[in-house]
């Protein structure tokens, strides 16, 4: 077995034939006399300076819309590809009047703000920080100007957190900072904050402390609902590894962080007793509710048959169940035990491939977890690639369905074209996984002579309960001889 050090950096430039080709820009690949973590410039920084130069392009993209795109013009938000809900929802969900979400009721068909709470608070505190004084434009666009400089940080901390969360790859940091389907969505919604969230756990788990990793779980789950999806996968993992009470750690932060944030608002109480607030629960009624929507699987079979697809959310159900199970067996059946990272990517993309709407901002989701559990550029930017195509093909469908007869944009013909598109690209990502579960020698991590450094108390240690044969090489596997190899199951040294 070849010797490695775990302490060694993994130079990507010496690993990635496109990050050797791209690094021609700065002067080529690292050479083997450079004295690494001796200037104060270092990976982590830069990947962070690099997230908010590319988070500030965002920005810039979104300037025809600023200018007036959001406020003049039927289509001109959609036609320079520049929407964002953040400055339509600050007079929209009452902020702009002062309303409390989840206690003040709105006017309209909406009634409450159809957030979760800590999503809510977000909004709320940058409403604060909003000038009440001058006309409803400006004040929309100071209002998106806050919401974006707290986003930005956000996205500097899910570069930072990419970064260091697989101690040996900081530089993999980069392929989060310079994802252009990030820049472009980041600053659509307020989806970032709950990334942050989950970023920061899932660099908790990694350094091997649970509970605080549950904590930020449960935090993340306040601001949006896929975050508690990773219990799954750290179940089966935990399961394999028999580390239950790693496994109660993460469970009991979880659930209490989230208590902690949503009891206040989830619990009224009257004459009669205490009740659910109404507020508090719009975000489940609404998501329950919600009909089929841009992006998914379910709104292109509607199009294409004609059918409504009424019982769209039973579907959904039933497939993620299923998709689930299967995730499970090949935790408990592959020949190592996956990498938390892998489990993760896999669960959340899930999620998103049967949900009633796979919204453009959704990328932002999966973009930390896909570099984590697969760090290799060429698929990386092949699935970006797809994302920014759909990108552009939702803001020109809208903006052709929005123009009348003057038809100018991506007709329904060519907008479903963009959600096959971009739903291959996810499942493409997806297979290169579950190939790389099979066959561990292909995983780009563990052909560095790692097991799973986003593992924390999992990392290198033994199974205890397994399906297959344990610690076998898969068929049909091509032997890497040149590579590093690590013994799968390894007692902890």
């Amino acid at each position: 077995m070849t010797s490695v050090r775990r302490d060694d950096p993994v130079r990507p430039t010496k690993r990635d034939e496109v990050a050797a080709a791209g690094s021609e820009l700065i002067g080529g690949p690292i050479g083997r006399r450079a004295l690494l973590g001796t200037h104060w410039l270092t990976p982590v920084r830069i990947i962070a300076l690099v997230a908010i130069g590319m988070f500030a392009l965002g920005m810039v993209q979104k300037l025809p819309c600023y200018n007036g795109g959001w406020f003049f013009g039927a289509t001109t938000q959609y036609t320079h590809a520049c929407y964002s809900d953040i400055p339509h929802l600050y007079a929209g969900r009452g902020f702009a009047d002062g309303l409390i979400p989840y206690f003040d009721r709105l006017p309209g068909d909406m009634e409450y703000l159809e957030y979760p709470v800590l999503t809510g608070v977000f909004m709320e505190v940058a409403s604060w920080m909003t000038p009440h004084s001058g006309g409803i434009q400006h004040r929309e666009q100071i209002y998106w100007l806050v919401n974006a400089g707290m986003l930005m940080i956000c996205a500097a901390v899910i570069a930072v957190c990419v970064a260091r969360t697989h101690r040996r790859r900081p530089w993999d940091g980069l392929l989060v900072a310079l994802a252009p389907a990030f820049a472009l969505t980041a600053t659509i919604n307020w989806d970032l904050l709950a990334i942050a969230l989950t970023a920061a756990g899932m660099l908790m788990w990694s350094r091997s402390r649970p509970l605080a990793a549950g904590v930020l779980i449960g935090l993340a789950t306040a601001a949006k609902l896929y975050p508690v999806l990773l219990l799954g996968p750290l179940l089966v993992l935990c399961w394999r590894a028999g580390a239950w009470r790693a496994f109660r750690k993460v469970l009991t932060g979880t659930v209490a962080s989230w208590l902690v944030v949503n009891l206040p608002v989830m619990i009224t109480h009257d004459a009669a007793g205490f009740h659910i607030r109404e507020g508090w629960a719009k975000f489940y009624t609404f998501s329950q509710e919600r009909p089929i929507d841009f992006g998914s699987i379910w709104l292109l079979i509607s199009q294409r048959t004609g059918n409504p697809l009424e019982n769209a959310n039973t579907y959904a159900t039933l497939l993620m169940i299923v998709g689930c199970g299967a995730i499970g067996l090949l935790t408990l059946y592959a020949p190592r035990r996956p990498r938390f990272a892998q489990l993760a990517f896999l669960v959340v993309a899930l999620f998103i491939l049967t949900n009633k709407v796979y919204s453009p901002q959704y990328v932002l989701w999966l973009t930390p977890l896909a570099a984590l559990a697969r760090p290799r550029w060429r698929d990386f930017l092949i699935w970006q690639a797809c994302e920014v195509m759909y990108f552009l093909g939702i803001w020109m469908y809208l903006a052709y369905t929005g123009s009348g007869d003057k038809h100018q944009g991506l007709p329904t013909e060519g907008y479903q074209l963009a959600i096959v598109l971009h739903l291959l690209g996810t499942l493409y990502l997806c297979a290169l996984v579950v190939r790389d579960i099979l066959m561990p020698e292909r995983d780009v991590v563990r052909r560095d002579g790692d097991d799973d450094p986003s593992g924390g108390v999992l990392d290198r240690s033994p199974d205890v309960f397994v399906l297959g044969r344990a610690y076998h090489r898969p068929r049909h596997a091509v032997q890497f001889q040149a590579a590093p190899q690590v013994r799968w199951g390894a007692v902890r040294d």
